[in-house]
């Protein structure tokens, strides 16, 4: 960005800035904040923010990924590789009389396999038709390749930006530091009354807006919005699930009544705004998105996510893999489509994100759990990629055949299994549309609520999460909000089982004993364990009260 971008760009947003400031904030106030003279402060400001957006991103980021080199990876799918062209019998010798080598060699590859269909009906096909008919036919098939194909001679290679342009970063641009009210570092309460009268955030928690503030408020959970809307192309509204989850989904907040946990009590909850997008990009926004996740992680704090469509899952999976090392997190991908296509000329969409992950080596496929799956595709050969290359997965056929019980049974085990740092991709699409209609890819036969909320408490309870994700949601589809109820309710899912896990309560399928039982009667043979177990929780609340009351002396002793 030249001198002259900064000051058309930077500097004169800043020097709005400033004059709102000057108009909205007493005199008293406004020179508390020791910022320098208002000149001065507006160029500081701008050539900080030009040095901030050039020290992004993180300087161990590859080429591709930053855009100044092209993708390195290999960009032809293998599975393409398998598939089978025309076996030519002897038979059908004189038929090819009229075509070139090339063209019999094109005829016995994968290529004009995509046209075979039935190959007794291919070689009849062959045997009955002309050799002036077959050479038109293969000519006809070898023109549709050749249009479908990149051409140097006839196609741009990407897609051209304005980089004269004096807004090019201004959608990614954060506020200078020093054009805000000075404050130490930590969480902000936006409501008037008690959790109220302010404006929505995810579950009534504080606001957080820097690395800084998650850090001094030592945040647990960094719930951030992601209004990423371009990369799945069909039903989208997901740029407003960010939106009405923060008005909607105060479902996200308050006690679990299952087991009795009040993930707001125990871990330390923050709304970190949304991550800034330019929905005419996704991969634009895919690396700043990977920036603020890692930023978050880089913290301690567990980001979870709100979105969007599934493009999401390749930033958000590749910033925790900046964050605890290549091939050291494993996925759990609920989902009613794989997402590992490959092969169109877009890098990345919703149908993409766990191939580019698997090709750019940030997961390895043996860590990657697919559970849900019933479109229509994969197709055979996909399953047997898969299964050749050790990536586990669970589909509703599974379901089907084994029962829900054993397959969850499955699913946690495999995915607690020891060492393993987990990250969860929870597309709302798993749920059957019943329960979850606003979403872009709805397919029959999914999960139900009560299905979906225990697999995800259960996982997040007795499993190492390091993140997660929910995806897929586009509220303008469901009038009733019942989507966006729901999905709230899968995201407090999570929370609650982060909090049983800080809690200890880390057993398999931990239920409160006062939840699950009245136990005013022996009806089930087992009145006397739930009475224990109510027993040895109330002990322990009194021992952990009792701590609490001894910190709180010693600290009254040492102010003191």
């Amino acid at each position: 960005m030249t001198n002259s971008h900064v000051l058309d760009g930077v500097l004169k947003p800043a020097l709005m800035t400033g004059k709102r400031m000057m108009k909205t904030t007493n005199t008293k106030t406004f020179a508390n904040t020791r910022l320098l003279p208002l000149t001065a402060a507006i160029l500081w400001a701008g050539l900080s923010a030009s040095a901030q957006l050039s020290a992004q991103p993180a300087g161990d980021e590859p080429e591709h990924v930053t855009g100044t080199n092209a993708y390195p990876y290999p960009t032809e799918d293998p599975r393409e590789n398998d598939r089978p062209g025309i076996e030519l019998p002897d038979s059908v010798s004189d038929k090819l009389a009229l075509l070139s080598d090339e063209q019999i060699e094109f005829l016995e590859s994968g290529d004009a396999g995509r046209f075979r269909g039935d190959l007794e009906k291919t070689i009849e096909y062959l045997e009955e038709n002309t050799p002036e008919h077959i050479l038109t036919w293969v000519e006809a098939m070898q023109g549709v390749i050749s249009a479908q194909r990149y051409d140097e001679d006839r196609d741009a290679p990407n897609i051209a930006l304005n980089t004269d342009s004096p807004m090019f970063n201004a959608w990614r641009l954060r506020r200078p530091a020093s054009m805000d009210p000075e404050r130490e570092p930590g969480t902000i309460s936006l409501g008037r009354y008690n959790g109220g009268g302010g404006p929505p955030t995810f579950g009534g928690f504080p606001l957080a807006l820097t690395p800084e503030d998650l850090e001094a408020a030592e945040v647990d959970v960094a719930i951030v919005g992601t209004p990423l809307n371009m990369g799945s192309g069909w039903r989208d509204s997901g740029a407003q699930a960010t939106t009405d989850m923060r008005v909607m989904g105060r479902a996200l907040g308050g006690s679990d009544q299952y087991v009795q946990v009040n993930p707001g009590s125990v871990l330390n909850i923050v709304d970190y705004g949304d991550i800034a997008i330019d929905n005419a990009s996704t991969e634009r926004s895919m690396q700043h998105i990977r920036e603020v996740v890692r930023e978050i992680g880089n913290t301690g704090a567990v980001p979870v996510i709100v979105g969007g469509d599934h493009s999401l899952s390749y930033s958000n999976v590749a910033a925790m893999a900046d964050v605890h090392g290549k091939e050291r997190v494993s996925v759990i991908h609920f989902d009613s489509h794989y997402d590992a296509w490959w092969g169109s000329a877009h890098l990345i969409s919703h149908g993409a994100p766990v191939y580019r992950l698997l090709n750019e080596g940030h997961v390895r496929m043996e860590d990657y759990i697919q559970v849900g799956l019933r479109s229509s595709g994969p197709d055979e050969a996909a399953f047997k990629w898969m299964r050749e290359n050790g990536m586990r997965y669970h589909t509703m056929a599974e379901v089907e055949r084994r029962g829900w019980d054993a397959t969850l049974e499955r699913v946690v085990k495999e995915a607690s299994e020891e060492g393993r740092k987990l990250y969860i991709s929870f597309d709302i699409d798993v749920i059957d549309p019943a329960f979850a209609v606003a979403t872009g890819t709805p397919v029959s036969g999914g999960l139900d609520m009560r299905e979906s909320i225990t697999i995800v408490r259960r996982l997040c309870a007795e499993a190492n999460v390091v993140g997660f994700e929910l995806v897929e949601l586009h509220p303008y589809l469901d009038p009733t909000y019942m989507t966006t109820l729901n999905s709230a309710h899968v995201i407090k899912a999570c929370l609650t089982g982060l909090a049983m896990r800080e809690e200890g309560l880390t057993e398999s399928f931990y239920l409160s004993p006062v939840a699950s039982e009245h136990a005013v009667d022996d009806y089930y043979g087992d009145q006397a364990d739930y009475l224990r177990h109510t027993e040895a929780l109330e002990r322990k609340d009194d021992e952990e009260e009792a701590v609490d009351l001894d910190d709180d002396l010693e600290e009254a002793v040492e102010q003191e």
